[in-house]
Formats: structure tokens, sequence, C-alpha cells
């Protein structure tokens, strides 16, 4: 489904990451491990084809990716029905009921999603994936703001509905989603402290 060769990103045109090459197929995830700043989310905005790469190449089909930053993407005076209604009006699709239980909306599905608390609006923006019918999810530090027990809904829609029913993921996080994904340490490709060139997305 995704396949990374050789691919090299930068950060305000500081090169950040270098020759890096993974595979992901249908039904699996792939977990990016590595210090702060290492350059996870530089990664995976590149992939979602939301700055350009240094070099290398990024292949996958094209309209399968959907990506989820620290951002929630939900409209503050919409309630949490009509934001997940809207988004997945959006990309064209019918937005389930069972989306309310997976990510433990249903007793906020008729509230302002400018009243919620953290934690629910993260529900909330997590809960758009499910609605979107993208095959790929790339996922920047999915569950900040979730308590325990959220943490845990976001794992069962990953292992359970999505990668089970033939979705991929790729992750950067801290925690332990309790996935059977192999990890990728991005340490050693980290970029050759004198290393030139490299766009800067900041004009993006």
């Amino acid at each position: 489904m995704l396949r990374v060769r050789d691919l090299a990103v930068a950060r305000g045109g500081v090169p950040v990451l270098e020759r890096v090459s993974f595979e992901v197929a249908a039904g699996e995830a792939l977990v990016l491990r590595g210090p702060n700043g290492i350059g996870k989310t530089t990664l995976l905005r590149c992939i979602a084809g939301l700055q350009p790469a240094v070099s290398g190449r990024i292949e996958m089909a094209e309209g399968i990716a959907a990506y989820a930053s620290h951002a929630d993407g939900i409209k503050a005076q919409l309630t949490v029905a009509e934001n997940l209604a809207f988004w997945a009006e959006v990309h064209g699709q019918a937005r389930g009921e069972e989306v309310f239980a997976a990510f433990d909306l249903e007793d906020l599905r008729d509230r302002p999603a400018g009243t919620l608390s953290a934690g629910q609006k993260r529900r909330t923006g997590l809960a758009r994936l499910a609605v979107t019918g993208k095959a790929l999810l790339l996922l920047d530090e999915p569950t900040v703001s979730l308590d325990r027990v959220s943490v845990g809904l976001f794992a069962a829609f990953l292992r359970d509905r999505h990668l089970a029913r033939g979705g991929a993921a790729v992750i950067a996080t801290h925690i332990d989603l309790g996935l059977d994904a192999p990890e990728l340490d991005l340490a050693p490709f980290a970029a050759a402290a004198d290393a030139g060139g490299g766009s800067d997305e900041a004009f993006l």
C-alpha cells in the first residue's frame, strides 16, 4: 500500500532525515519512534503530500491517505454529529452510526464541539478518520489529550476495524498502543550535521 525508498526530508530548509526506506502493506501498521525533533512529523507530512521531499520516492495510490496531526480538525460551532457528517460528505462517504460507540461519543453527539473538553475534542477529531473511508492513515501523536480508556478505544479502532478490514497506518507515537506492529527507530536516519539543501515548507 505504501513504499518509501531512500527518502530525505527537511524542516525549515534544514535536512533532518535521509535514506529512509520502508513498506507498509494492507492490514499492517508501522510505528515511528525517535526523540523529539528527529523528524517524525516532517516525514509524515511528506508522505501526506503536504511538503516536498528533498530526494527519494514515495509510492502509493493517489487519494488513499488521510493525515491527522495535533489539530483536531473540527468546527466549534457544529455539533459532534454534524462535524462527523461534514467530514463524511467531504470524502463522499456515508457516516455510520457505529462511529459514535467506537469513540464513546454517543452521549456527546448533539453537543457543540466548542463546548467539549480537550479529550472529547480529540476523540471527535480521531473519529473523523473512521468516516473518511481512507485506506492509509498517517497519524502524528494521535493519543495527545487522551486518557487511558480513550487510548484503548482508539487502539481497538485501529486493530479491530481499520487494520482488520485491510487498511494500513503509519503512526508516530511515544505511547504503546498494544498493536502487533513493527517499529522503525528514525535515529539512525538522522541527517548529517553538514547536510545541505532542502526545501522550506514554511512557504507551502
